[in-house]
């Protein structure tokens, strides 16, 4: 037992291949084994078995004649009982033994013992036993009652066990070497299905190792129907994935450098004017003022892009934390923000109920950088209208609008259409609108009013009716955002 055990941990630490061609060489061996043992002992009882019926027959044709005769044993003698191969002798209850006449060898005798007495004695059943004669040969030994009105006999019967050993030795031999040769077959089966089925692993493993030294995210082709073959698409799907999250942060990075080069650029132009300026006084009177106001709004702009910047990331990465709410009270929120940025302009606000469950704050700041687009481009005294019907806001300006080709593009991240690039912002307020109503299970999409302005609409799931438990609310399914 413990050499098997110290043979498992060893083949633990092989090959998957190899372990389960190993499993499979033991569950047949095992298999083969306890069929094997079994057919040898069922065998070895069938034959035992039949010797004694055999014994018992002969015992029954020649109990008439000996019973007659039991002193002279009917007429038989031991020569004509070689014949059938068969030895044969009476024994009294008081241990006398009468054995036949004739080529008696006392010295290979059977052995009488005290089941043969008992039999005399009670002249009932029979009994039957593996025992040897007075020579040490092995017998297959049967006695039964022989009847007699003076005396109390036992008709006790012999047939010599070498043949039937004989059979038996080849039985477990034979046995023994097929079950071998099965444990061997099915341990190089079990190797060649074990590879095969297990390509798929290998080609993963081959996958994986290939990401790691080359960095390249290559899918596997698939092959097959089976669970291993599902295995490899979901890897291909992660790999996917993981090339698109890559591609997305390096254009993320490479947009983001973009757009932290400009001011940075100009702010690091104007500071050195200024210290030009400290070292030699070339600036006019008044341009000094005029450098640090624009050094501020420069600043303003860097870190508006920079908070955008963190927002995105922090979306990325954080899980939701919905509650229970009024979608109005987060667009009056972001309506009173909007009006401290836009004081010169009307904005003209219907909001009808709307319960839904979702993060306030990402909703407000959405909302909020809707209406910071359209404060931005409305024309001085212009009228901005916010409507809350049903499970559709609405927010329309009276500015130029979007062109048609910009429409598809207006929610991309850092992109800016060209009518807008000399105003200020950092090209992530609507993508941060997009990702934020689509994580609340949503959709926003650009459009243009009658007259020409620009108008987004955005659609949340929820109830006009005021749910009965928070439970009851409706929700988007707010997922983790990995866009």
């Amino acid at each position: 037992m413990i050499r098997w055990l110290r043979s498992i941990l060893s083949v633990s630490n092989r090959p998957l291949h190899d372990r389960l061609a190993f499993l499979v060489s033991a569950a047949v061996a095992g298999a083969v084994a306890i069929t094997g043992v079994a057919a040898y002992i069922i065998t070895n009882l069938a034959i035992y078995d039949q010797l004694d019926r055999e014994l018992i027959e002969v015992a029954a044709v020649t109990s008439d004649s000996i019973s007659s005769d039991i002193e002279g044993m009917g007429g038989l003698n031991q020569d004509a009982l070689q014949t059938a191969n068969v030895t044969l002798l009476v024994v009294r209850a008081d241990h006398r033994t009468i054995r036949p006449p004739g080529g008696t060898n006392d010295e290979a005798a059977l052995a009488v013992t005290a089941k043969e007495i008992a039999v005399a004695r009670t002249q009932t059943g029979s009994s039957a036993r593996t025992g040897v004669n007075t020579a040490g040969e092995p017998y297959r030994i049967v006695a039964v009652p022989l009847a007699d009105a003076d005396n109390k006999y036992a008709l006790v019967l012999g047939r010599p066990l070498g043949p039937t050993n004989q059979i038996l030795r080849i039985l477990a031999f034979s046995l023994l070497t097929f079950g071998l040769a099965a444990a061997l077959a099915a341990g190089a089966t079990g190797w060649v299905i074990a590879r095969s089925g297990l390509e798929p692993i290998r080609r993963l493993t081959v996958a994986v190792t290939q990401v790691t030294e080359t960095n390249v995210l290559a899918p596997i082709e698939l092959g097959g129907m089976d669970e291993l073959t599902d295995l490899t698409r979901s890897f291909n799907a992660m790999m996917s994935n993981l090339a698109s999250s890559r591609d997305r942060q390096r254009r993320l990075i490479a947009d983001a450098g973009h757009e932290l080069r400009t001011p940075l650029t100009s702010l690091r132009t104007n500071v050195e004017l200024l210290v030009a300026d400290e070292r030699q006084g070339m600036l006019p009177p008044g341009a000094r003022a005029e450098i640090l106001r624009d050094i501020a709004a420069q600043l303003g702009e860097f870190t508006t892009l920079i908070g955008d910047l963190v927002h995105l990331s922090r979306e990325d990465l954080s899980d939701p934390d919905p509650e229970p709410m009024d979608l109005r009270d987060v667009v009056s929120n972001a309506v009173e923000r909007a009006q401290r940025r836009g004081p010169g302009l009307t904005f003209d606000v219907e909001l009808d109920p709307l319960y839904l469950v979702g993060e306030p704050e990402s909703l407000e700041r959405a909302v909020t950088n809707l209406l910071d687009n359209a404060v931005k481009f409305s024309p001085a005294g212009g009228t901005i209208k916010v409507r809350l019907e049903g499970d559709r806001l609405r927010i329309s300006d009276e500015g130029p609008g979007i062109d048609e080709d910009d429409l598809p593009h207006v929610f991309d991240r850092f992109y800016r259409a060209p009518t807008a690039r000399t105003t200020p912002g950092s090209g992530l307020g609507l993508s941060i609108v997009a990702q934020t109503i689509k994580a609340h299970g949503g959709w926003v999409k650009a459009g243009r009013t009658e007259a020409g302005g620009a108008e987004f609409t955005i659609r949340l799931p929820g109830s006009s009716e005021l749910p009965s438990s928070p439970a009851d609310a409706p929700t988007g399914n707010l997922p983790r955002v990995t866009e």
